[in-house]
């Protein structure tokens, strides 16, 4: 399979923009899961040969930091698990070994992540990978999952992250500034969660630059 065929689903424009560049097919979808599921359904009916679930995640195992990658070897998704593909985890750097939750809404609070966690052990929580991972089965094409954590199961994530992005993927400053506004102590938390985001973003650049031409 040729890099240019793999469909790559991103939450955020930004990241579609280098993944582009990087010559692989792109869509954003906004970070949600409607959103998710419509751009793996715009790229297969695009010719992808096979889909990529990609961006950051909310980390659920303690002690996971800020930037670490995550090639998880299935996702869950309610009663359904979704099996990544072999090659293409290969493909990614190899899988990290532990599954990844689908969710529908931010774990916001350690408390939350805490108890997502008890129920099956997953590493990480994403909105979008449930999304990609049903699509991909639907058309059967290969799936597979490359995200890096931002926040780490022992963080409450501020107020203004769960407002932070607009339906296209690109961030919504009026509703962060407006958020900020309301509750102006959150400011110290917001900066460390842009400090962690912007380490996950460049691991995952690092690791996509060390992608080779070619999967199988």
């Amino acid at each position: 399979m040729e890099r240019g065929k793999i469909g790559i689903i991103t939450g955020l424009t930004a990241e579609a923009r280098w993944l582009r560049e990087a010559g692989f097919m792109v869509q954003a979808g906004g970070g949600t899961p409607l959103g998710a599921e419509r751009a793996a359904q715009a790229l297969a009916r695009e010719g992808a040969q096979g889909l990529v679930s990609f961006g950051l995640a909310g980390g659920l195992k303690p002690g996971l930091s800020p930037g670490s990658i995550l090639v998880p070897p299935a996702v869950i998704e309610g009663t359904r698990t979704y099996i990544c593909d072999f090659a293409l985890m290969e493909f990614l750097g190899g899988s990290t070994g532990t599954s990844i939750l689908a969710g529908q809404k931010i774990a916001a609070t350690a408390h939350d992540k805490a108890l997502l966690y008890r129920r099956s052990h997953p590493a990480a929580i994403d909105l979008e990978s449930g999304a990609v991972g049903r699509v991909a089965a639907e058309k059967g094409l290969p799936f597979a999952v490359l995200r890096a954590v931002t926040d780490p199961a022992e963080l409450d994530l501020p107020p203004a992250a769960m407002v932070a992005l607009k339906d296209n993927g690109s961030v919504d400053l009026v509703k962060v500034l407006l958020s900020v506004l309301k509750q102006p102590k959150q400011v110290p938390g917001l900066i460390a969660l842009g400090r962690d985001a912007k380490a996950a973003r460049a691991a995952l650049i690092a690791r996509v630059k060390t992608l080779p031409p070619r999967t199988f």
